[in-house]
């Protein structure tokens, strides 16, 4: 109590001039009708600013969960679409969505992980691809994640073909750009322009015919003078994936039994 008496006995100056400004402001501010409308409008503009900053906390949070949700309309349009060429009691295709959790492209080998595995149905050798066209295919699945080979590794080799003609060839990274890939061994009387949709081809066990790849940048015949090699600017930027789509082939094994 001693204490708190000289505490007011030394700061006794400032809190007389504390209280005595404090009644002047309430004098100033219940008398004058310019400065209460000045106080209330200083309120109003912080309160304002508190709503719009909650506003937009609040909007960020629905714009994700708005993405999430055109994800997961998206898989169920992809699965339809796969599936509407074949008259199958069940589906031959099922598709899964995913997010890019690692991703490399600077490497002539890449790889990508993604956040499904065992768990979610998920196995090796399933396609998987974006809205813009193919990425790669899994190659190691654990119980919560899965490893994808990209599209960007000189090991993988993939069915694709012009969309303008059923002509294929084998689609192969060279290592070189991360925004373009190589289309070899296409028979010289292909119908290649610059410009010309290649897709995959309907020689794939993993991927559905007719998924976007890229577009023909230049093309040339190869050494032998028999084939054609064709310079493909993908329609992926694959230094910026985010959501991703897993196609399961459910005739897969039977297929592979077939063809061993």
């Amino acid at each position: 109590m001693r204490q708190i008496i000289d505490f007011f006995v030394r700061n006794k100056n400032f809190i007389l001039f504390l209280t005595l400004f404090s009644f002047s402001l309430i004098m100033i501010f219940s008398n004058s009708s310019y400065h209460n409308s000045l106080a209330l409008n200083s309120t109003n503009s912080f309160t304002a600013k508190v709503y719009n900053s909650s506003n937009s906390i609040t909007s960020y949070f629905n714009l994700r969960n708005e993405n999430n949700e055109l994800v997961k309309e998206n898989t169920i349009l992809k699965e339809i679409i796969f599936n509407s060429k074949f008259n199958y009691d069940s589906l031959k295709y099922n598709v899964f969505d995913s997010k890019i959790i690692k991703n490399s492209y600077s490497f002539n080998n890449n790889y990508l992980t993604i956040d499904k595995g065992l768990s979610d149905s998920i196995t090796e050798d399933m396609g998987v691809v974006s809205n813009k066209g193919v990425i790669g295919i899994t190659d190691r699945v654990s119980n919560s994640y899965s490893r994808v080979i990209s599209i960007l590794n000189t090991k993988l080799n993939l069915n694709a073909k012009l969309k303008k003609s059923n002509h294929f060839g084998v689609l192969n990274w060279d290592g070189m750009s991360f925004s373009s890939i190589q289309l070899k061994d296409l028979p010289k009387q292909s119908p290649v322009s610059i410009g010309d949709t290649i897709i995959t081809g309907g020689n794939s066990f993993i991927f559905p015919e007719g998924i976007l790849i890229g577009e023909v940048s230049s093309y040339k015949l190869d050494e032998t003078q028999n084939y054609i090699e064709i310079e493909v600017d993908l329609f992926n930027d694959m230094t910026d994936i985010k959501n991703v789509y897993i196609i399961k082939n459910n005739h897969l094994e039977e297929l592979k039994e077939l063809n061993e």
